[in-house]
């Protein structure tokens, strides 16, 4: 069989229907052509014009020019390809209260309102509809693959219909459980974690990946949610990550230093925030090889200890850190908005640092912030070998980009115009594990109007049960 160009528009539907027709087929390929290609990967770079092969699950080839026989061909001209992003923290579960509360003041409010008041109410069918709202807009907004830090596992049937919700999407899903903060719960967490692993992380679902999730500290919670040795041998017994969320302030930096003694720290545990740290805390951090998940806009935005993304400290120690989306319950959904608020607040403190002296800022740049929304989250999340870059050989996660909308034209830098241009109406593509996710500029395989009524119809519930 010979290759068959077919091109976005029009023919969009054509190549959709060839590309599904052979989605059992390990050897089915399909070649994007003509696009500008920024890999992500230092060996390879950008390709100011290239094609991009993929073939099955896999990115088979990235060159100037591929000559490939039996190949759905898609004219990728006017396009950038990059890597999908990676979301390395959201509250999945919350996102049927989007935006609920904007204008939020600090953290207490924050618990209060959310992990105190809503979260108790959650039924496991919630729980399945908030997750699955988060990993389709995920998708729609290029995000890939997706870490749900799932703290609202009441019973097993809520922990089963979070982790049910990210497979029916088809997102590369990262499921962190962790036990709630409040109200009445079976207590079977982290025990319930075995057979987390067993029914669904065991290597047949291969999209999914399994890590405890934690908190920090005892303030909030107790400490029987709190990382230290009982988590960290869990964890260690089923071959796991940890991802530790509520990294603030003294408290913190006093258990980053007692982790260090313990020997807790290391490539396999993640820090969320990581907000208001001290410097020995951040030395420990960076010779241990820890990963930092940062929330730009949940620190600027909430408030959280400095309010100030921790991406400086992190840099300082040799930590290039993932980016996080957090709640969406005040804050925006998209990795555009994380990207450019950590780019923008970062050259702004730079600047300010110096100003009316004759030093020169440090700043970062828009390379870097793409880096850390791809490549370096896919390290944070423990699937860098998987994902991150448009590597010959890892999983086919990627996006393919408009540039000649009218937001996006004429393409002169394509970093630039990723990180400071585009947004989710650009994004015509989405490959997840080789597989369309979002084609022609629709998500696929979901019927939208029943969706509506589920995410309504659970936000009712909700009202309703805070409100009797």
């Amino acid at each position: 069989m010979s290759s068959e160009t077919i091109t976005h528009e029009p023919g969009a539907a054509e190549a959709l229907e060839q590309i599904r027709r052979r989605s059992r087929d390990p050897r089915r390929r399909i070649l994007f052509t003509n696009a500008t290609v920024v890999t992500m990967d230092p060996g390879i770079g950008i390709l100011d014009r290239g094609d991009l092969l993929v073939e099955g699950d896999t990115i088979a080839a990235v060159r100037p020019r591929l000559e490939v026989e039996d190949a759905v061909v898609v004219d990728a001209t006017g396009t950038i390809i990059i890597p999908g992003f990676v979301d390395t923290h959201r509250h999945a579960w919350q996102s049927q209260l989007r935006r609920i509360m904007p204008d939020v003041d600090d953290l207490a409010s924050y618990v209060t309102v959310t992990l105190a008041g809503y979260a108790p109410l959650y039924g496991a069918e919630d729980m399945y509809v908030g997750t699955r709202l988060a990993a389709l807009s995920a998708i729609d907004s290029g995000i890939t693959c997706m870490l749900d830090f799932s703290h609202n596992s009441r019973t097993r049937e809520h922990s089963d219909a979070a982790v049910e919700a990210l497979l029916d999407t088809g997102v590369r899903g990262v499921h962190a459980s962790m036990g709630p903060h409040f109200g009445a719960w079976d207590q079977q967490w982290p025990k319930d974690l075995a057979r987390l692993k067993e029914e669904y992380a065991d290597g047949s679902h291969r999209m999914l990946t399994l890590r405890v999730g934690a908190l920090a500290t005892d303030e909030v919670a107790g400490p029987a949610l709190a990382y230290g040795p009982e988590l960290a041998r869990a964890a260690k017994e089923l071959d796991i990550g940890v991802s530790v969320d509520a990294v603030f302030g003294a408290a913190s930096s006093r258990a980053v230093q007692a982790w260090a003694r313990q020997g807790l720290l290391g490539p396999h545990l993640t820090l969320i925030h990581a907000t208001g740290l001290t410097g020995e805390a951040w030395r420990l951090v960076g010779d241990s090889g820890t990963t930092v998940s940062l929330a730009p806009t949940s620190d600027a935005q909430i408030g959280l200890e400095t309010a100030i993304p921790a991406v400086d400290e992190a840099l300082a120690v040799g930590v290039r850190p993932g980016l996080s989306i957090d709640v969406e319950v005040a804050l925006a959904g998209d990795m555009f908005t994380q990207m450019r608020a950590l780019h923008t607040v970062q050259r702004m403190r730079a600047v300010n640092a110096v100003y009316g002296t004759d030093a020169v800022p440090t700043r970062i740049g828009v390379h870097d912030v793409l880096d850390f929304a791809t490549l370096q989250g896919a390290r944070t999340n423990g699937l860098e070998e998987l994902t991150g870059s448009l590597t010959p050989g890892k999983r086919a996660d990627l996006l393919v980009v408009s540039a000649e909308d009218l937001n996006n034209m004429p393409l002169n830098d394509p970093v630039g115009t990723v990180v400071l241009g585009a947004d989710a109406r650009n994004i015509t593509t989405v490959l997840v594990d080789g597989e369309p996710r979002k084609w022609n500029g629709q998500v696929l395989d979901v019927d939208l109007a029943a969706l509506r009524e589920q995410v309504h119809d659970s936000r009712g519930r909700l009202l309703a049960r805070l409100g009797s």
